[in-house]
């Protein structure tokens, strides 16, 4: 949400671009609500459980490893970022594991549960 609601406070401290104007706002704050609802699915999955736990799952999955390797293709064909978007890849690379964790999880909890059925 950072640089979505405010990108001209936010943008010239995280992508050094001054001023952002016009279309760059609109695809940023786009991005924004990409992310928001992405989060929701997640939450949603997390608080009711069952088939939209493991489909939030795998989304929180992909999109954390979709963002890591969009990373990791910049590092190799441009070089090192700033310190804080190499933070961010490493915290992506942790989550999709994190995540992928859950989902191994989660469906050895689906089959313990079908073998009592």
């Amino acid at each position: 949400m950072s640089y979505g609601l405010d990108p001209n406070r936010i943008s010239p401290k995280l992508f050094q671009v001054h001023p952002v104007e016009g279309d760059t706002v609109h695809v940023l704050r786009a991005i924004m609500g990409l992310y928001f609802t992405t989060i929701m699915l997640w939450l949603l999955g997390a608080i009711r459980g069952g088939p939209l736990m493991r489909t939030a799952l795998i989304g929180e999955i992909v999109f954390m490893s979709g963002l890591a390797a969009g990373r990791l293709l910049d590092i190799l064909l441009d070089g090192w970022p700033s310190p804080v978007l190499i933070a961010y890849t490493v915290a992506e690379l942790l989550l999709a594991a994190w995540g992928a964790l859950c989902l191994r999880k989660f469906a050895g909890m689906q089959i313990s549960a079908q073998a009592f059925h």
